[in-house]
């Protein structure tokens, strides 16, 4: 399709603006219209509208002063869409070329590598991995180059958010605050050409979580900080608990000399802590149970107090809190985006219609905010949303231009078989017949159980060595026919409905993908027969059969809409590794594990020698000699079996205060995975509701919208110039054409519907709260709209003319 933009327009609609300001001169602001109409800053002309404030006080004629109402209508719209304040939006023409570099996608992208490799230096400084390890002066001088380029932005941030809002801005104050400590640090570590105690490093994922491209994780951690409060509540009540026990079993136990884990009150803390994890049970116990079988009581009501009760009524605590979080980010979301919809109306309205946008504004405002979207798009989104047929959008209808933002437009025609008329009509009749043939899914499916149960027949085939078991599996005759009849299943799939609307389904994307890795695992095996890793690509196809029961059904469509959720938490767990493992570094990196520990409980764990080690050994590889090693032994303390011998290893050889680092690392990501754990049964939750509230009709017409339209109704909106001439070529005169617009399936979309009496009344209460002062207006039959004029001021009265709504 063409574009709606001229040619000499930029692919960034925020580009043509910066690109402007640098090459126009203050007269001529932001615009490269010629236009012999002038105004004077109050603006005599009737079609003017309310003034763009990055233009204030500048003399520009009307066409100027209405792109400069276009770019900053988009900017809002912008900052509705990324969840951004408004109190950080460009009011002056002096903010706005900062805006615009830190707003442009090249600078988001050098922002994010900056961010990344400040990151990854973590591999090259001391301790470093072995096989990145780089002289001081380089990744010192690497460091600060890094840091420059975010300097840079945050210094082009602060210029148009000023220094007096920056309190604000609690995570711009943060990340301004790390970037200075970081950079004195540098400094010193360049001129001494020697690394120093820098715990400071762990804070480097503060510059990637506030990179544009983290939107998510930031949502992510947000989330947490709010649910903090019940779960520091249940971590109190936990802890009380896990105290009152310790003292408990102090007095207890502590008399009993064969049992080491009560000698102190600290050690019996530390016991009980780690009991909590299940780790040492029944170790702890069994010393005291060996003295009276009484003693068992105490640990199984602990047991099940701390573990049973509690950590699950923590859970519960949270999936609550996780919830109502939910479903009050959808609504400040909602409200938000609507916000910057009303803020970006004020700036398209007219004075001959000012309670409507027209089809030559909005097609403006997406000329900047949405630069790729052809003419055709930008019209068909304007009939969407005016449904009232009116020829303008109201400010109610113009509010959910981001819900028609998100369809995608194609004709009806386009809704017909691929093959149409053409030559390929009789394969493609036969291969749908063949589709729609009652039996077919059924003959897919014998086909897979089928293929199951040559594996399973293969697996208990005796083979001479693995190489050979290997082949036989998957490069044997059957496995190639199974393939062949897989892919011409996927052939006949693929002609029946066309390539696009085959791989618009997961499944069948899965179903191809499965058989693809299967063939080349044959092929591979064929030709390199020591390649065992290809085995897993066979069984992979066997998952199909899991979509014949409801439940699997359910769980695999949780996990797609979990998938952005489950990213943003990955994510995060990794800022959190990478937090651990740089403090483990500078705290642990210089202790050597092998044969330490001498005369402790966990002394066998760490016994060495040149010739091998002792079979409870190899806990000496467990260290934090480098990040990557560091990551592993943090897993290994996360899944928490035996995670109390690494952290008596380092209270015997680096001090009991040690035991801290462990504690609260255990403490963090419990509380982590306790809210993914919460978003998962949220998620789960809300698909089942859906899927019960919500029939296939429902979903299809939630997912799909109709605009019919004629040649004639274009003229009658008023499109002229490029924008006329385009739609010329899709509307032929005298004819009228149906267009579908489809939505993507995302949680978000689905949420607008289960939400949809909260949203009613939520927008009622916005509509309650907002304070709008009626204009005295008086009729024009100038417009076909009807559009109120503003009462023009007696010539003795100082007020200014102002437009129906005012920024």
């Amino acid at each position: 399709m063409a574009s709606l933009r001229s040619p000499s327009s930029p692919n960034d609609g925020y580009k043509r603006f910066s690109d402007d300001l640098a090459n126009a001169s203050i007269n001529n602001y932001g615009s490269n219209v010629t236009n012999n109409r002038t105004s004077d800053g109050g603006g005599d002309g009737l079609d003017l509208g309310s003034r763009s404030s990055l233009h204030t006080g500048l003399q520009m004629s009307e066409d100027e002063h209405w792109e400069m109402n276009y770019h900053e209508a988009a900017i809002y719209l912008e900052e509705g869409l990324n969840n951004e304040k408004f109190d950080s939006h460009p009011s002056s023409p002096e903010e706005l070329p900062a805006y615009l570099r830190v707003h442009n996608p090249w600078y988001h992208g050098l922002d994010l590598l900056a961010s990344l490799v400040l990151i990854l230096l973590a591999f090259t400084e001391d301790p470093a991995v072995p096989a990145f390890e780089l002289p001081v002066w380089a990744h010192g001088t690497i460091e600060l180059l890094a840091l420059s380029v975010i300097a840079v932005e945050l210094h082009l941030k602060l210029k148009w958010i000023g220094w007096g809002t920056i309190f604000k801005h609690k995570r711009t104050m943060l990340k301004g605050i790390t970037l200075l400590i970081m950079v004195l640090e540098a400094v010193v570590v360049v001129c001494r050409q020697s690394s120093h105690v820098r715990v400071t490093r762990a804070l480097r994922p503060i510059f990637l979580v506030d990179t544009r491209h983290c939107g998510g994780v930031r949502r992510f951690i947000r989330q947490i900080l709010q649910s903090l409060p019940p779960i520091l509540d249940m971590l109190g009540l936990l802890m009380f608990f896990v105290a009152t026990y310790s003292l408990l079993g102090y007095y207890l136990f502590s008399e009993h000399i064969d049992n080491g884990h009560f000698r102190t009150i600290s050690d019996s803390f530390v016991s009980m802590f780690v009991l909590l994890t299940t780790a040492n049970f029944p170790d702890v116990m069994m010393p005291s149970y060996a003295k009276s079988k009484w003693y068992a009581v105490f640990f199984i009501l602990y047991i099940i107090t701390v573990l049973y009760v509690l950590m699950n009524l923590m859970l519960a605590v949270v999936y609550e809190a996780f919830t109502r979080i939910e479903r009050e980010k959808c609504r400040a979301l909602l409200l938000h985006r609507r916000g910057a919809a009303k803020r970006a109306f004020r700036l398209l309205v007219s004075r001959r219609a000012p309670r409507a946008v027209r089809l030559r504004h909005f097609a403006g405002l997406m000329r900047h905010y949405a630069p790729h979207y052809s003419g055709l798009d930008v019209y068909l989104m304007f009939k969407q949303l005016n449904a009232s047929n009116s020829g303008g959008l109201s400010r109610t209808e113009f509010a959910a231009v981001y819900e028609a933002l998100a369809l995608r437009w194609a004709p009806q025609a386009a809704r017909a078989p691929w093959y149409g008329a053409g030559p390929l009509e009789p394969i493609g009749r036969a291969a749908a017949a063949a589709l729609r043939w009652p039996y077919f899914e059924y003959l897919v499916f014998a086909l897979i159980v089928g293929n199951g149960v040559s594996m399973i027949l293969r697996v208990c085939e005796a083979a001479g060595n693995l190489q050979d078991s290997a082949r036989l599996l998957c490069a044997s005759w059957d496995t190639w026919l199974f393939l062949v009849l897989f892919l011409i299943e996927a052939a006949l799939r693929i002609t029946a409905l066309g390539l696009s609307a085959y791989l618009e389904s997961g499944w069948n994307v899965f179903d191809l993908s499965a058989t693809l890795l299967a063939l080349m695992g044959a092929v591979l095996l064929t030709i390199a027969p020591h390649m065992f890793i290809v085995v897993i690509f066979r069984p992979l196809r066997l998952m199909r059969l899991y979509k014949l029961k409801k439940r699997y059904r359910d769980v695999f469509g949780t996990l797609v809409l979990l998938s952005p959720l489950m990213s943003s938490a990955g994510c995060v767990m990794l800022v959190v590794y990478y937090f651990f493992a740089i403090v483990g570094m500078e705290l642990f990196s210089g202790y050597d594990l092998r044969n330490c520990c001498v005369n402790t409980t966990v002394e066998d764990f760490y016994k060495w020698s040149a010739n091998a080690s002792t079979p409870l050994g190899y806990y000496y590889l467990n260290n934090f000699e480098n990040i990557l090693t560091s990551g592993v032994t943090l897993f290994e303390l996360t899944v928490v079996n035996n995670w109390f011998i690494l952290m008596n290893a380092y209270a015997a050889v680096a001090g009991q205060f040690t035991r801290m680092y462990f504690m609260v690392f255990y403490l963090f990501t419990m509380v982590v995975l306790t809210i993914v754990v919460a978003s998962v049964l949220e998620a789960f939750r809300f698909r089942i509701q859906y899927k019960r509230s919500t029939t296939k009709r429902d979903e299809e017409k939630l997912l799909h919208e109709e605009v019919h339209t004629s040649w004639e109704e274009v003229q009658r909106l008023g499109a002229s110039g490029d924008l006329a001439d385009e739609l010329r070529t899709y509307l032929p005169p005298g004819m009228q054409v149906t267009f579908i617009g489809t939505r993507p399936r995302t949680k978000e979309v689905l949420q607008r519907r289960m939400y949809n009496a909260d949203i009613q009344k939520w927008l009622a209460e916005d509509e309650e709260n907002e304070d709008l002062t009626p204009s005295t207006t008086v009729t024009s039959s100038e417009d076909p709209l009807s559009p109120p004029l503003i009462q023009q001021p007696d010539a003795d009265n100082n007020h200014q003319v102002r437009a129906g709504y005012q920024l």
